[in-house]
């Protein structure tokens, strides 16, 4: 007799999105010490080492801001 493991899993709409690429929610721009920025789910808390620096806003505005304001992109202000 063979045993079967099934698990059945939702469907691809039934999943919660990967909150870091859902295009439907609201996003910050956080910044270290380094000057490095990063974008973060608005509902996450703000990890130690980074600040706000722009947002709440779209997912789109958000890579905007850190395409126009990061443009040096090896790590320190210098």
């Amino acid at each position: 007799m063979t045993t079967t493991n099934t698990t059945i899993e939702p469907a691809r709409s039934d999943r919660e999105p990967n909150p870091f690429e859902d295009d439907s929610a609201r996003y910050l721009v956080l910044v270290n010490d380094l000057g490095q920025h990063s974008t973060w789910p608005a509902r996450l808390a703000v990890p130690a080492g980074w600040d706000t620096a722009f947002g709440p806003a779209g997912r789109g505005d958000c890579l905007e801001y850190v395409e126009t304001h990061w443009t040096q992109l090896m790590p320190g202000r210098g």
